[in-house]
Protein backbone atom coordinates (compact mmCIF):
# COMPACT_ATOMS: atom_id res chain seq x y z
CA UNK A 1 0.00 0.00 0.00
CA UNK A 2 1.28 3.48 -0.82
CA UNK A 3 1.49 6.41 1.61
CA UNK A 4 -1.33 8.05 -0.34
CA UNK A 5 -3.59 5.03 0.21
CA UNK A 6 -2.96 5.01 3.98
CA UNK A 7 -3.11 8.77 4.54
CA UNK A 8 -5.78 9.92 6.97
CA UNK A 9 -7.55 13.16 6.32
CA UNK A 10 -7.96 15.40 9.36
CA UNK A 11 -10.60 17.84 10.60
CA UNK A 12 -10.72 21.01 12.73
CA UNK A 13 -13.81 22.00 14.72
CA UNK A 14 -14.81 25.49 15.83
CA UNK A 15 -12.63 25.37 18.96
CA UNK A 16 -9.64 24.44 16.82
CA UNK A 17 -10.44 27.29 14.44
CA UNK A 18 -10.40 29.71 17.39
CA UNK A 19 -6.83 28.56 18.13
CA UNK A 20 -5.72 28.97 14.50
CA UNK A 21 -7.47 32.12 13.29
CA UNK A 22 -7.80 35.54 14.95
CA UNK A 23 -11.33 36.03 13.53
CA UNK A 24 -14.37 35.96 15.79
CA UNK A 25 -18.12 36.47 15.35
CA UNK A 26 -19.39 37.99 13.18
CA UNK A 27 -16.31 37.68 10.99
CA UNK A 28 -15.31 34.06 11.50
CA UNK A 29 -16.94 32.71 8.35
CA UNK A 30 -16.24 28.99 8.60
CA UNK A 31 -17.69 26.56 11.13
CA UNK A 32 -15.25 23.69 10.63
CA UNK A 33 -12.76 22.24 8.21
CA UNK A 34 -12.81 18.61 7.07
CA UNK A 35 -10.77 16.41 4.76
CA UNK A 36 -7.54 18.29 5.54
CA UNK A 37 -4.53 16.95 3.65
CA UNK A 38 -1.60 18.88 5.19
CA UNK A 39 -1.52 22.31 3.53
CA UNK A 40 -2.36 20.77 0.13
CA UNK A 41 -6.16 20.73 0.33
CA UNK A 42 -9.19 20.87 2.59
CA UNK A 43 -12.93 21.51 2.69
CA UNK A 44 -14.24 24.36 4.83
CA UNK A 45 -17.86 24.26 5.93
CA UNK A 46 -20.06 27.31 6.49
CA UNK A 47 -23.63 26.78 7.63
CA UNK A 48 -25.49 29.82 6.34
CA UNK A 49 -28.20 31.03 8.75
CA UNK A 50 -30.73 33.83 8.49
CA UNK A 51 -29.68 35.45 11.78
CA UNK A 52 -26.26 36.53 10.42
CA UNK A 53 -25.94 40.33 10.52
CA UNK A 54 -25.28 40.90 6.80
CA UNK A 55 -28.71 39.53 5.84
CA UNK A 56 -30.42 42.51 7.49
CA UNK A 57 -29.12 44.92 4.88
CA UNK A 58 -28.00 42.83 1.90
CA UNK A 59 -31.06 42.38 -0.32
CA UNK A 60 -33.70 42.77 2.44
CA UNK A 61 -36.64 40.51 1.73
CA UNK A 62 -34.44 38.35 -0.52
CA UNK A 63 -31.39 37.47 1.63
CA UNK A 64 -28.23 36.64 -0.34
CA UNK A 65 -24.79 36.03 1.18
CA UNK A 66 -22.43 38.76 -0.09
CA UNK A 67 -19.84 37.48 -2.57
CA UNK A 68 -17.04 39.22 -0.70
CA UNK A 69 -17.89 37.11 2.38
CA UNK A 70 -17.73 33.93 0.30
CA UNK A 71 -14.24 35.00 -0.83
CA UNK A 72 -13.30 35.70 2.80
CA UNK A 73 -14.53 32.21 3.80
CA UNK A 74 -12.28 30.77 1.07
CA UNK A 75 -9.31 32.76 2.41
CA UNK A 76 -10.03 31.70 6.00
CA UNK A 77 -10.17 28.02 4.99
CA UNK A 78 -6.85 28.29 3.14
CA UNK A 79 -5.25 30.31 5.94
CA UNK A 80 -6.29 27.88 8.65
CA UNK A 81 -4.70 24.88 6.94
CA UNK A 82 -1.48 26.88 6.42
CA UNK A 83 -1.31 27.81 10.11
CA UNK A 84 -1.84 24.23 11.27
CA UNK A 85 1.56 23.29 9.90
CA UNK A 86 3.64 26.10 11.40
CA UNK A 87 6.17 24.11 13.39
CA UNK A 88 8.20 26.85 15.06
CA UNK A 89 7.19 28.49 18.33
CA UNK A 90 6.43 31.88 16.74
CA UNK A 91 2.68 32.33 16.28
CA UNK A 92 1.78 33.44 12.76
CA UNK A 93 -0.93 35.33 10.94
CA UNK A 94 -2.04 34.87 7.35
CA UNK A 95 -2.82 37.96 5.27
CA UNK A 96 -4.81 37.83 2.05
CA UNK A 97 -2.70 39.22 -0.82
CA UNK A 98 -4.63 38.65 -4.05
CA UNK A 99 -7.94 37.36 -5.38
CA UNK A 100 -7.90 36.32 -9.03
CA UNK A 101 -10.59 35.04 -11.37
CA UNK A 102 -13.47 35.37 -8.91
CA UNK A 103 -16.75 34.17 -10.39
CA UNK A 104 -20.13 33.91 -8.73
CA UNK A 105 -22.45 31.34 -10.29
CA UNK A 106 -25.50 31.16 -8.00
CA UNK A 107 -26.72 33.01 -4.92
CA UNK A 108 -26.04 31.53 -1.48
CA UNK A 109 -29.05 31.90 0.82
CA UNK A 110 -29.95 31.09 4.44
CA UNK A 111 -30.32 27.35 4.93
CA UNK A 112 -27.49 26.52 2.50
CA UNK A 113 -24.38 24.67 3.59
CA UNK A 114 -21.40 26.18 1.80
CA UNK A 115 -18.59 23.65 1.21
CA UNK A 116 -15.38 25.45 0.31
CA UNK A 117 -12.84 23.28 -1.49
CA UNK A 118 -9.31 24.71 -1.38
CA UNK A 119 -6.33 23.19 -3.18
CA UNK A 120 -2.78 24.51 -3.00
CA UNK A 121 -1.46 25.58 -6.40
CA UNK A 122 2.00 26.68 -5.28
CA UNK A 123 4.09 27.72 -2.33
CA UNK A 124 7.11 30.00 -2.47
CA UNK A 125 8.61 30.80 0.92
CA UNK A 126 5.87 32.26 3.09
CA UNK A 127 3.49 32.90 0.16
CA UNK A 128 0.87 30.34 -0.83
CA UNK A 129 -1.69 30.30 -3.64
CA UNK A 130 -4.90 28.25 -3.61
CA UNK A 131 -7.59 27.35 -6.12
CA UNK A 132 -10.96 27.65 -4.34
CA UNK A 133 -14.35 26.28 -5.31
CA UNK A 134 -17.43 26.97 -3.14
CA UNK A 135 -20.31 24.54 -3.54
CA UNK A 136 -23.88 24.11 -2.30
CA UNK A 137 -25.37 20.64 -2.76
CA UNK A 138 -22.49 19.71 -5.08
CA UNK A 139 -23.04 22.65 -7.45
CA UNK A 140 -20.38 25.34 -7.76
CA UNK A 141 -21.68 28.70 -6.54
CA UNK A 142 -18.36 30.62 -6.57
CA UNK A 143 -14.72 30.13 -7.48
CA UNK A 144 -11.48 32.09 -7.21
CA UNK A 145 -7.75 31.82 -6.74
CA UNK A 146 -6.46 33.39 -3.55
CA UNK A 147 -2.89 34.10 -2.49
CA UNK A 148 -1.84 34.70 1.08
CA UNK A 149 1.30 35.53 3.03
CA UNK A 150 2.19 34.02 6.40
CA UNK A 151 3.89 36.50 8.77
CA UNK A 152 5.05 36.26 12.37
CA UNK A 153 2.60 37.65 14.90
CA UNK A 154 4.11 40.59 16.77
Amino acid sequence: MTDQATRTLEAVDILGLHKLLPHRYPFLLIDRIVDIDGDDSAVGIKNVTFNEPHFQGHFPGHPVMPGVLIIEAMAQTAGAICLRLVVDETPSLVYLMTVDGAKFRKPVVPGDQLRIHVKKIKKRGNILKFACDAQVNGATVAEAEVAAMMVPKE
